[in-house]
């Protein structure tokens, strides 16, 4: 079986987060593998709480993965102080991680900043150029590349212009602000359009984890970059029509809404 570690903060209501990758990855058929960066009390309205471990820990967690059970892929979320971020990228080079899948969690669809400027500098200069793909929302995109993406040309350029910065592939994420559910994969100087359906689904609280963590999942089971995307879009767009409605929020997908088993029957 193949193995997959998220790096991330935990969602206690289970939409999002650790708790979102892990559902992730086993629906996609990978071993699931954590390493935690901040506990936060929430739920589908919001967040109430948060508390961080430390750099020590967090490369301690890091190490008894590697060192054990080595991970074909690895997706990395929301990081919030550099100190981790520092850890993390360390980690990453020292191990000679393979398929790292990196959501940059900078900035909220809505436009709200989620990290401290000081954060981004170090995300900009320690984990971006380690990541073979990136998969940044539009307001991540335009912070990422210096621009306004308003069109889809702008999408482009800017998918562009982050891929030869930080010499990866980057996934710009179309969403609530552009294309609706269409995404731009740009790598090798070349680009691809991913269409997605629209899903008239209001609970989408855990998306950019839960794509992430897919594409990590498939990278990690030997499939290509392109394959990956659209497997990963295939996969979060079943999650959504599945239309689970749980919380008085933006409640979570089904992540294990093709899971079908003698276990996961319920009584008649």
């Amino acid at each position: 079986m193949k193995t997959a570690l998220t790096i991330a903060g935990s969602d206690s209501s289970g939409g999002a987060g650790i708790q979102a990758d892990i559902k992730t990855m086993m629906a996609n058929g990978v071993f699931a593998m954590s390493a935690i960066t901040a506990l936060t009390a929430q739920n589908t309205t919001g967040v109430t709480g948060i508390l961080e471990v430390s750099p020590e820990f967090l490369k301690e967690q890091i190490d008894c993965v590697f060192t054990d059970i080595r991970p074909d892929a690895v997706k990395i979320g929301m990081v919030s102080s550099s100190g981790l971020i520092t850890a993390i990228a360390e980690k990453l080079k020292e191990y000679h991680a393979e398929n790292i899948v990196v959501d940059p969690v900078m900035v909220a669809t809505s436009g709200a900043k989620l990290i401290s400027d000081d954060a981004v500098a170090t995300l900009k200069e320690k984990l971006l150029p380690a990541a073979d793909i990136l998969t940044p929302n539009i307001p991540e995109s335009e912070v990422l590349s210096g621009m306004q993406v308003k069109t889809e040309e702008d999408m482009i350029k800017a998918a562009e212009t982050i891929s030869t910065k930080y010499h990866c592939a980057v996934l710009v994420k179309g969403g609530h602000q552009l294309n609706d559910a269409n995404d731009l994969l740009y790598r090798d100087g070349s680009y691809r359009w991913f269409h997605g359906k629209r899903i008239d689904n209001p609970n989408t609280h855990g998306t950019g984890c839960t794509l992430s963590s897919a594409i990590a999942s498939n990278l990690a089971k030997g499939f290509s970059m392109d394959e990956s995307v659209e497997r990963a879009k295939e996969y979060i767009s079943g999650a959504l029509g599945a239309m689970l409605d749980l919380g008085g929020g933006s409640g979570p997908m089904d992540h294990g809404f093709d899971i079908q088993s003698r276990f996961t029957e319920m009584q008649p």
